[in-house]
């Protein structure tokens, strides 16, 4: 309630929309392993769609230098927004290595570069770690003075985040963001303007 809907992707037709943008490769030679240390390469081909879903396969196998190889798709320069609601649904993949993600960039990246654009990570998941989902801010003046706030979301009992489906809700707000685990009234991670965190780089 109180939302209007301005983008989604269901992934119900044949072929990706144009909203997307693929990153290939492994970010060599500007920012090798994205800067996270990844070991994968990124190609179009680990993509498909099936049945309404968007589907990424992780992959064993040799391309270029490194040996696994995935995929990266962005809305960079398509879709961007300041406040409002962002819901994401997805199956996680399992395993030693696994770090699927939905995060978010400041629109001003290429003009003031990161931390200084600001990111908030909607969903993280670390493949071996199978209930718990994390979400991230991370802002600061440099990659040497930045803050990073963390919260995450435990499923608790036996249910995994690789067993079915689950939904992470981002609500952007102009002095709050909170994030929810599977539609919960209570948010599982909370951060307003006025923490002492973000006073320091005001």
């Amino acid at each position: 309630d109180g939302y209007n809907k301005v983008w989604s992707d269901e992934f119900s037709d044949a072929t990706l929309s144009s909203d997307w943008t693929f990153e290939i490769g492994d970010g060599c030679p500007a920012n090798c392993g994205w800067g996270n240390q990844e070991l994968e390469f990124y190609k179009k081909e680990n993509t498909t769609l099936q049945d309404g879903n968007l589907v990424i396969t992780a992959k064993k196998e040799n391309q270029g230098t490194r040996n696994y190889t995935s995929s990266r798709l962005i809305t960079k320069g398509k879709k961007f927004f300041t406040y409002g609601r962002v819901d994401i649904r997805a199956k996680l993949p399992k395993g030693q290595g696994m770090w699927p993600a939905l995060w978010m960039l400041g629109e001003n990246i290429s003009e003031v570069s990161w931390p200084k654009c600001g990111e908030i990570d909607i969903m993280e998941n670390r493949g071996r770690i199978s209930n718990v989902s994390s979400s991230a801010l991370h802002f600061g003046f440099s990659p040497q003075n930045k803050g990073t706030l963390v919260g995450e979301a435990l499923i608790p009992g036996k249910v995994r985040f690789q067993d079915k489906f689950h939904s992470i809700t981002l609500e952007w707000l102009k002095d709050e963001i909170n994030f929810y685990l599977n539609n919960e009234k209570d948010p599982y991670f909370s951060v307003s303007s006025e923490m002492e965190a973000f006073k320091k780089f005001s």
